[in-house]
């Protein structure tokens, strides 16, 4: 334990236990004995943190957050698994990140991320650079988000989800297939907006690389085409970059399917009330 860290007398730091410089943690906050906590880490108050969890320098972790603990995957079975808390992360109140299962597997969350109060990571999750998950969104297993994804409140994902990069992800949704790279949307059912283009500025894509994915975009959601054959035109039709490579890539490896893509039974085709109580 590093005599420059500011650790409180009634916080409980087991042996083995790795602390960096400049540590603090909070009264009656608890770290385990495989915890490693990088330099600058604040732990406060009420904080668990379990397993064998690495937490980054400058990290965040605030009162009630309970990181590392046993997944909650019922087959689980003891196997030796990871958390890896990446730098610079505000991890707020009440956040729930699962230890991982099946031997050697991790659960990730990259750097500078805010997760805030009540959100849950599960197993085999894998979170990137600088995501933002608003009050209560939840991921499923084996749930990928990429960089600077914005996930709204109390959205859950489904399990194998992946979310692409630049994604802004409305409030209040339900999210069961693959959202593409640079979207915007929200809703049950989900409904695809467009492009997330105040986050593109932000981020600085100049307006001939929006205009390229505005072009994707199109294809992709606006042309009736089969997606193989919009896909093809992508490729054909829009000027190569990394932007639109990653668009292509997204897509031709979606598992799920993508999001807004599949059949939605419109209400005048659903039976009506009076009909199901005279059945």
């Amino acid at each position: 334990m590093c005599t420059m860290s500011n650790i409180h007398p009634t916080a409980i730091i087991e042996e083995g236990a790795k602390l960096g410089q400049n540590v603090t943690v909070e009264p009656y906050a608890i770290v385990k004995e495989n915890v490693t906590l990088g330099d600058g880490v604040t732990i406060k108050s009420h904080a668990y943190i379990d397993g064998y969890t690495t937490i980054g320098e400058g990290t965040v972790i605030y009162p009630s957050a309970s990181i590392g603990t046993k997944t909650q995957a019922k087959k689980f079975q003891g196997e030796k698994t990871y958390v890896k808390i990446g730098k610079n992360c505000e991890i707020r109140e009440f956040v729930t990140i699962n230890a991982s299962c099946g031997e050697g597997s991790t659960v990730e969350v990259g750097e500078g991320c805010l997760i805030m109060a009540y959100c849950h990571i599960a197993h085999h999750c894998k979170v990137g650079n600088h995501v933002i998950m608003a009050n209560g969104a939840m991921l499923a297993g084996h749930v990928e988000i990429e960089d600077y994804v914005n996930i709204g409140g109390m959205t859950p994902i489904h399990q194998f989800v992946r979310v692409g990069a630049h994604a802004m992800v409305g409030g209040l949704s339900r999210i069961a297939h693959d959202i593409p790279p640079y979207t915007l949307g929200a809703g049950i059912p989900y409904r695809m907006a467009g492009l997330n283009l105040i986050g593109l500025k932000r981020h600085n894509f100049n307006l001939e690389l929006r205009k390229a994915l505005t072009h994707a975009f199109k294809l992709t959601y606006r042309s009736g085409m089969q997606l193989k054959e919009a896909t093809d035109r992508v490729e054909k039709e829009v000027e190569d970059s990394p932007v639109i490579r990653h668009w292509i890539d997204f897509v031709r490896t979606s598992k799920r399917g993508l999001i807004g893509l599949q059949p939605v039974e419109q209400a005048s085709e659903l039976p009506a009330l009076k009909d199901l109580l005279e059945e």
